[in-house]
């Protein structure tokens, strides 16, 4: 199985190349010393045009238990697009490291990485879509129901780049998706129907509707995310009125399952889209979400650059 140069998104997956990296992210939980050195002499940059600290601590510490080293690139240090364009950055920093992670607004940009880079790109997060959170989705469903194929997933927020790899990652390994937005709010008309497609073909389907209620009705999990998210902090007013209702808090729990799991990225605006009682409730497993980073993406760093180094164990 060859895995992809780059990984800027789910899509850049199949479903041997999933499975086959939740298997080395729950080898990597149960032993942390698996891999260890399989990174020696190697360094990672980390091209961040937004702040973060689950992606950047996460990939800090996956490289260095892996043996590498990391530097970090903020907005300032580079002014990425402003100071020399982004086909400049990729060539340059190719000659000097062994594989990019990036964090940008716009998703032309990683694409832009990977297309001038001549070494793997994986993207931290782009306004588009978050593949590697998805990634640590559904590790933490599988250690929580054992399986994957057949589950059911309500989606209630909003349509935004979390959603969107979410669907991605849930149509290709048959998990059932219902999503709950405001009307004007819905996911990406792009990847939408193409997950709608993945979802059918794989056995399971996908929804969108309106009411927050149907959308968790005999789910499984229930899986939330902000309101307002990094860029679209004028709107924050007027986007707290549109979602008005859409709150993941006890009453909507009891919609869903009985001892349905609550899943929730991070960070979370604690009274608005999640109470603090359904956060620190029994089926919150967003702490097990957040540790989950570091082990998927140790995973992924030893998928990309595992085919061109002998001491991966």
């Amino acid at each position: 199985m060859n895995p992809p140069r780059h990984f800027l998104t789910i899509g850049d997956l199949t479903e041997q190349h999933l499975r086959a990296l939740l298997r080395t992210a729950a080898t990597c939980k149960r032993d942390r010393r698996y891999g260890q050195q399989a990174l020696a002499g190697r360094t990672v940059a980390l091209v961040f045009q937004k702040p973060s600290m689950r992606t950047r601590v996460a990939f800090e510490v996956a490289v260095l238990q892996l043996g590498g080293s990391v530097v970090y690139l903020g907005q300032d240090d580079i002014q990425l697009g402003q100071r020399e364009p982004v086909k400049d950055v990729a060539r340059v920093l190719s000659r000097y490291v062994d594989a990019i992670v990036v964090r940008t607004f716009a998703h032309s940009t990683a694409e832009e990485f990977a297309q001038y880079a001549q070494v793997p790109v994986i993207n931290g997060l782009s306004d588009l879509v978050h593949p590697c959170q998805a990634l640590a989705d559904m590790l933490t469903l599988q250690e929580q129901f054992g399986r994957l194929k057949g589950l059911t997933l309500g989606y209630v927020g909003d349509g935004n780049n979390v959603l969107h790899s979410l669907i991605q990652a849930c149509a290709v390994l048959g998990i059932h998706v219902a999503v709950a937005t405001p009307t004007g709010h819905r996911p990406d008309g792009v990847i939408w129907p193409a997950a709608m497609r993945q979802a059918k073909q794989h056995g399971a389907w996908l929804r969108w509707v309106a009411d927050p209620a149907q959308a968790v009705r005999g789910a499984d999990a229930i899986y939330t995310d902000v309101w307002v998210s990094m860029g679209q902090e004028r709107e924050r007013q007027a986007r707290l009125k549109r979602f008005q209702g859409y709150q993941v808090g006890a009453e909507l729990l009891r919609d869903a399952k009985r001892g349905c799991r609550v899943l929730h990225c991070l960070p979370a605006h604690r009274g608005e889209e999640i109470t603090d009682e359904v956060l620190e409730g029994p089926g919150s497993v967003v702490f097990d979400q957040a540790e989950n980073r570091l082990h998927v993406q140790k995973a992924l760093l030893l998928f990309l650059l595992g085919r061109t180094t002998k001491r991966i164990p």
